[in-house]
């Protein structure tokens, strides 16, 4: 058999709409396009793809047929829900009642957040390290400003750039789903911790140290420092369950002492 049959093969050649869809799915599974991402106009994308409208609105429609585009009658389209909810309403009901379950969640942040770290240290591109010291900077703002929203936003807006970073699909979109319930306050608050921390000085430190040795490249820190700031929150909140024991303890006594 001659040798560019046995190294070659034939190639199939793709339809413009095979193309089209293939691209955006590529942006999908690399975490690019988000859920919840309005895609730009048919127009639009039509003239930033060099092709007809027609070839993307069948594109668009092959997608939505995968339910991975939404698309709103009258808005545009969307990316779709890519992986659900981490846990059930009655899941996180029940972690709400069992202490444990937060320190398991925790736990695996910890792993998951340190091998981002690490893994961003590899591969973080310079538009990569630029989102992340921009973050931080918008941080370091709203520390300075005492504007616990917007804290809050860019904290978890920190961890998700780091993630990105990371360039591991499975990475990005299992945390997203996990980062996503941090946003909505069930498993932990935020405010809780400047409480215990005071000023809040070393949570910010924790992300600076975290994000510096991301763009720095020193990946076995980057690892640490991830793992570190997780180890802080955990400690923190344990000391804070069992200070409120001792207090409820202390009043019952004193509701004793007084009857």
């Amino acid at each position: 058999m001659a040798f560019e049959k046995l190294v070659f093969e034939k190639i199939d050649h793709e339809t413009v709409v095979d193309t089209v869809v293939r691209q955006i799915e590529d942006l999908i599974v690399t975490g690019v396009l988000k859920e919840g991402t309005k895609l730009p106009p048919e127009r639009e994308l039509a003239e930033t793809m060099d092709v007809s409208r027609q070839k993307i609105r069948e594109a668009l429609k092959r997608l939505e047929d995968q339910n991975l585009l939404r698309v709103r009658h009258g808005e545009g389209s969307y990316i779709a829900a890519l992986t659900g909810t981490a846990l059930s309403p009655a899941m996180i009901d029940l972690y709400a009642r069992h202490q444990s379950a937060f320190y398991d969640y925790l736990e695996y942040r910890r792993e998951q957040e340190g091998f981002a770290a690490a893994l961003a240290s590899e591969r973080a591109t310079k538009v990569d390290r630029d989102i992340i010291l921009d973050t931080l900077e918008k941080l370091e703002l709203a520390q300075k400003n005492r504007d616990s929203k917007a804290s809050k936003e860019q904290d978890i807006k920190f961890h998700s750039v780091i993630v990105d970073a990371s360039h591991n699909s499975t990475l990005i979109h299992t945390m997203a789903s996990i980062y996503e319930l941090t946003k909505r306050g069930i498993f932990y608050n935020r405010d809780y911790l400047h409480t215990i921390d005071g000023s809040g000085e070393k949570l910010l430190q924790q992300h600076k140290d975290i994000g510096m040795a991301i763009v720095e490249g020193r990946a076995e820190d980057a690892q640490i420092a991830a793992r570190t700031h997780i180890d802080f929150v955990e400690k923190s909140f344990r000391a804070g369950h069992e200070g409120s024991k001792r207090e409820a303890l202390a009043k019952k006594r004193q509701a004793l002492i007084g009857s």
